[in-house]
């Protein structure tokens, strides 16, 4: 008589399996994976204003789509890789393409209508001022 197992027959081997895919989806490697999404973003602040930075290369700039609602930020765009030539196998493809869509959460002092987007050599970079009542200022004493 055949008895059927819901384990496999290597409990042991399975679960070091399970083990080391997780830590593969987990660990910071160089080519980003699945660490952050895409694109890369690095995000800082100066006394006068926010500044944003979106590693996007081989993004289009015109499929960019960037807005800001309710102390919200979000990028969104498209991108799209060129076409293999014909009868060609493609063996690994670690290059993202396709829809993507990033949303970074603003601090309550930025001016919204004074957000700038300048794309070049594949970084987007946004500039958003904070309002003049945040901005520190040195009071000089008589």
């Amino acid at each position: 008589m055949y008895y059927r197992t819901f384990f496999p027959r290597d409990i042991l081997a399975e679960m070091e399996r399970l083990q080391r895919d997780l830590q593969q989806s987990y660990d910071p490697s160089i080519r980003g994976g699945l660490r952050g999404g895409f694109p890369a973003m690095n995000v800082g602040s100066t006394p006068q204003s926010v500044e944003i930075y979106a590693f996007a290369p081989g993004v289009d700039p015109a499929t960019l789509d960037v807005q800001i609602e309710k102390g919200v930020l979000t990028v969104a765009g498209e991108r799209t890789l060129p076409a293999l030539p014909e009868k060609a196998t493609l063996h690994i493809d670690e290059r993202f393409a396709g829809r993507f869509r990033r949303v970074v959460t603003l601090p309550d002092d930025i001016e919204p209508n004074s957000a700038s987007a300048k794309y070049r050599d594949g970084v987007l970079h946004i500039s958003i001022a904070r309002k003049e009542t945040a901005v520190p200022r040195r009071i000089s004493i008589q």
